[in-house]
Order: structure tokens, then C-alpha cells, then sequence
């Protein structure tokens, strides 16, 4: 679980540290203490590396920063270390450059880790669960749960390989008013069947999909009129009863073939059959957080933090989905102890997010410690050639979940969702079919598939992948700038984790793919020197495995032929 790009960094800091050690000790520089920043600066070629100890600590010494620098460059001892030279660069920074040791480290740590490659310890194996997609179960996944669904997925994928132990879940809504509104669809639906389309009126706010039509005429097939003559309310409980779950497992298998398994589909039904939304609202109360006004009881969020106050039961006495949330993420964090918990929602809740983090905050949760954290989507258009694919689920005149994988396939869907998400998405469905360099996704599985035709050509005339190579031999700056890249990973992967941020993993594929399609018009691999030929060869293979880690972050294949 190797970050080189850090250790490098750290490495830096402490041989500077011992170099004032020494120079103090010489009587070379006064007492004190060294500290600084070590960074990779824009522009390598003065250095890979820049340090500003000596400009840190120029006031504390009262000596000029290019002096201390040029005390801390006599007394370095760079041997055995990362790096082959220090140098001064303008006031006193001081610039290290890389060895040769570094690069073959890289090369190496990628072979011994294999799969592993790019893991890091970041998060010490906090429990953290990621709630993402769950979508109403009253019609098929829209693109926005199927962008939800690959920033979720992903997300949790990069901070399992940060050092998180983390859990995936759905949240269903299998209660409230659109579940009641799914009852009426469907009961209109089947009565139009049973007597005619004119003898019921459909409901105006019902949703008006294929996908009602079909449960009725599902319900129909299986019993015949029996609920015809039945009273409504029955009538409906069992319409509900019928197809939530249906919808429940046809979302299980959409998702499964996009990729997405969950650890747990929790239904919010069991908080209301638990009394647990009741228990919470009741804590709520007993410390003097609500109030009744106009027949409800109202949430006092503005105390919190908050900018408007929140009804938590209505004057019929029924819990708002509000109460429900609160009761949700108690239970998350207080009956199953998660240390961390993720929301991914759309930027139609944003203001929610906003107001419930201050609500989270109320002493009565009792989740001081715990950390509820949101990662918000901005919207995503879909286009085709200049056309705009319109998608309205209550109409029904959508393209869902389920279509796009067939006109586009999972590879595409998956790469071009993993989108940054504070960022509008525009999806074009034509690029995304495309089997082209235009095209981000085979761009980079194209560079996977090069590598393993290669090898396979090179195994085919008798040159087998060697078991070691002298990487030393590899100082082309193409072969250089591909190592960096290689290296870089595990701290991709780091940043991402630490920003809620998977699509770096896509930009970073996109550069190492460009990186290696370079490498490789430049450096020739097939009638090279053996040896040289065995060490180009081993870092194309260093590329083909990151690549393939990359592409499984996002849930996207890497083909060996294409």
C-alpha cells in the first residue's frame, strides 16, 4: 500500500531535517526549527520536487533564505534515498530531483501489488455507508438515478481502496403519498381494462407510464375482474402490495446489470411498523425542540442553525417525510453504528441538505462525533446529434435506465456518468458509440487492449513477459513522464476519497492512456536491444494492470481485444 508520490514528499521534509540537524551541530546554522512545504511544481524541469524549508525559516534564524538553503544542500545526505540531486532556485528553494532507485520502485511496487495497486490506509477502516440511487419504486430508473447510481458506486469503490470500510445502501420509499399515488395509477389503469377506458378517469397527478399499463394488465392476467367490485381502499393495498415488490426486483436486476450491488435495501416502511419515526419525534419533543401550530408539530430548525422551521407530523397525524429522514439517519448512525454517513442526491435537494445537516446537530440524536455528509449531482442533459432527449418520468415519455443500456451499453454509461457532479452533465449518446479517440472511454480501454496485443505478438515470436528488467535503462522523457503518471494512483485515489470526487479516476485513465499512446509512438518495443525491449516491456504492462484498476473504480471493463 505504497504512495510514492508521497513518500517522496515526506522523504524530502525529513532529509532536509537532518541536514539542519547536522548543520547545526557543525555550528553551520543557529538552533531552531525546520519546517516547510514540499511540492511538485508546475514545471519539472528544474526539479521534481521543491521545497521552501529555507525561506520558512528565515526569520526564525534571522539569516537570508538562500544561505540556509546553501548550509542545508552542504549537509544533505542523499544516499540510499529517493532522489538523485538538491539544488538552489531563486530566494532559496530548494529543488530535488528523482533517481533512477524512484522510478524503478514504481515499476516494482505495481508488480508486487498487482490488483492491490494504488490501496492506501487513508481512512484507518472507518465504517462508512453511502446511500445512493434510491429511487421512488413507482416506475422505472430515470438518468438520474443512473447517474446517482455510478457516483454512488464509484464513490464507495474509492474509499474502500482509501482505507474506509464502507457500505453500500438503497433506501426505499415504499410508503408516503406516492406510494398511495402509485395505488390510484394503477387501480384507474386496471378499471380502464376491466370496463373500458372511458369508464375511470385517470388521476391527473398519476403516473401516466407504460409501466402502470403493464402492472394492471399483469394484475389482470393473473386474476381476472376479482378487484372490480372490491371497495377501493382494498383495492389499492392490494395493487400496492403487488407492485412495489415487482418494481423492487426489476430495480435489483436493472442495477445489477449496470454493475451496482447494494449490502442492503432498507425499507422505510420498518421504521414507521417499528414506532422508531415515533421514537425520534418523541425525542425531539422531550427536549424542547417542537411545537404544535395549526393542528402539527413543528420541528424549532431555525434554533439549530437552519433557516426555516420543519413539520415533523401533520395536523392528521401523519409523519412527514421529513420525520421519516431524521429517523433514517438516527438509525444509520445510532442502532447500526456508522462512523460516516454519505448522502449522493440530486441539486434539487440541495436546500434539504442544508437544512438537515443542522437538524442532524440536535443533542437529543445523540450522533455528536458522527459525521453526515452530501454529495450533490447537478442535472444531466441528454442529446443526440442536436437534438435534446427529453425525460419526464410522471408522463411516462422517458428514456430510462434500462434503454440506455441497450442503445449505449454499461462500459459507456458507467465512464460517461462518472462525471465530475458539482458540474451540469451533457451526455451525448452519439459520442458515446462512437469507436474512436473522440470517444473518452474507448480512448482509454483502446490503450488496454494495444497493450495486451502486444504482449500476446511478442509472446507469439518467442519473447515472453520477463519476471525482472533493469529499469534504469528507461530515461526517454516519455518513459519518465509514463512512470510519473503510474505512480500517481494511489494519490488519485486519495484526493478523490477525500473530495467525494471519483470522476479524478476517469481523468486520470483518460491521462495515462494519452501518456502511453505517446510512449509508444515514440519509444519502439518490438526490435529493441533485449534489454532495453524487456524494460519498455514491463512498463507497457505496469500500464495495461493501472489502467484495468482505473477502469474497475468506475465499473468499467478493459478489454483485451477490441
Amino acid at each position: 500500500m505504497a504512495n510514492l508520490i508521497e513518500n517522496a514528499k515526506l522523504q524530502a521534509d525529513s532529509l532536509l531535517k537532518a541536514a539542519f540537524d547536522r548543520a547545526v551541530k557543525s555550528g553551520r546554522l543557529p538552533e531552531g526549527e525546520l519546517r516547510g512545504n514540499v511540492e511538485i511544481p508546475k514545471d519539472t524541469k528544474n526539479g521534481d520536487y521543491a521545497a521552501n524549508h529555507a525561506m520558512a525559516a528565515a526569520k526564525a534564524l534571522r539569516l537570508p533564505p538562500r544561505r540556509i538553503a546553501e548550509e542545508l544542500c552542504a549537509a544533505i545526505d542523499l544516499g540510499g534515498s529517493y532522489f538523485a540531486s538538491v539544488e538552489i532556485a531563486g530566494p532559496g528553494f530548494l529543488n530535488f530531483r528523482l533517481s533512477p532507485a524512484w522510478y524503478s520502485a514504481v515499476l516494482e511496487n505495481i508488480a508486487e501489488e498487482g490488483e492491490n495497486y494504488g490501496r492506501i490506509d487513508e481512512g484507518h477502516g472507518e465504517r462508512v455507508m453511502v446511500e445512493f440511487v434510491s429511487a421512488n419504486p413507482t416506475g422505472p430508473m430515470t438518468i438520474g438515478n443512473a447517474r446517482g447510481g455510478v457516483l454512488g458506486d464509484a464513490l464507495a469503490e474509492v474509499l474502500s481502496r482509501a482505507g474506509y470500510d464502507v457500505y453500500r445502501e438503497f433506501y426505499v420509499n415504499d410508503a408516503g403519498n406516492q406510494v398511495d399515488l402509485f395505488g390510484r395509477s394503477i387501480e384507474a389503469r386496471y378499471l380502464q381494462l376491466c370496463l373500458g377506458e372511458d369508464a375511470v378517469e385517470f388521476p391527473d397527478d398519476g403516473y401516466h407510464g407504460d409501466d402502470i399499463r403493464q402492472l394492471a394488465q399483469l394484475i389482470r392476467d393473473k386474476d381476472g375482474d376479482k378487484y372490480v367490485d372490491m371497495p377501493s381502499d382494498e383495492r389499492r393495498a392490494a395493487f400496492v402490495a403487488f407492485g412495489l415488490p415487482h418494481n423492487i426486483e426489476l430495480m435489483k436486476k436493472h442495477l445489477e446489470r449496470y454493475r451496482i450491488r447494494f449490502d442492503n435495501w432498507f425499507l422505510e416502511s420498518t421504521l414507521h411498523s417499528s414506532g422508531y419515526v415515533a421514537e425520534t419525534v418523541q425525542l425531539l419533543t422531550d427536549s424542547g425542540l417542537t411545537y404544535e401550530k395549526d393542528g402539527a408539530l413543528w420541528l424549532k430548525n431555525t434554533e439549530l442553525g437552519a433557516d426555516k422551521d420543519e413539520v415533523l407530523r401533520r395536523a392528521n397525524g401523519f409523519y412527514t417525510y421529513y420525520a421519516v429522514d431524521i429517523a433514517y439517519h438516527r438509525n444509520k448512525f445510532v442502532e447500526r453504528g456508522f462512523d460516516r454517513v454519505i448522502d449522493v442526491w440530486g441539486a434539487d435537494h440541495h436546500g434539504h441538505a442544508i437544512r438537515f445537516a443542522a437538524t442532524m446537530k440536535a443533542p437529543a440524536l445523540g450522533l455528536e462525533g458522527r459525521k453526515l455528509d452530501f454529495l450533490i449531482m447537478q442535472m444531466v442533459r441528454l442529446v443526440r446529434g442536436s437534438e435534446i432527449v427529453k425525460v419526464s418520468k410522471r408522463t411516462g415519455k422517458a428514456l430510462t435506465l434500462n434503454d440506455l443500456l441497450d442503445e449505449i451499453g454499461v462500459d459507456a454509461c458507467r465512464f460517461f456518468f462518472n462525471a465530475k457532479p458539482d458540474t451540469h452533465l451533457e451526455f451525448d449518446l452519439d459520442l458515446a458509440v462512437r469507436q474512436d479517440s473522440e470517444n473518452p472511454v474507448y480512448y482509454v480501454q483502446y490503450a488496454h487492449a494495444r497493450i495486451c496485443t502486444l504482449i500476446a505478438n511478442l509472446a507469439a515470436e518467442g519473447f515472453a513477459m520477463p519476471e525482472s528488467a533493469d529499469f534504469s535503462l528507461l530515461t526517454d522523457e516519455h518513459e519518465i513522464t509514463l512512470i510519473k503518471q503510474l505512480a500517481a494512483l494511489p494519490e488519485e485515489i486519495r484526493l478523490a476519497a477525500r473530495d467525494y470526487d471519483p470522476s479524478r479516476i476517469n481523468r486520470y485513465a483518460m491521462e495515462l492512456a494519452g501518456d502511453f499512446h505517446r510512449f509508444y509512438a515514440a519509444c519502439r518495443i518490438k526490435g529493441a536491444e533485449p534489454e532495453l525491449l524487456a524494460a519498455r516491456l514491463r512498463l507497457a504492462d505496469c500500464v495495461r494492470r493501472v489502467i484495468a484498476i482505473s477502469l474497475s473504480i468506475a465499473g468499467v471493463t478493459a478489454p483485451e481485444k477490441m
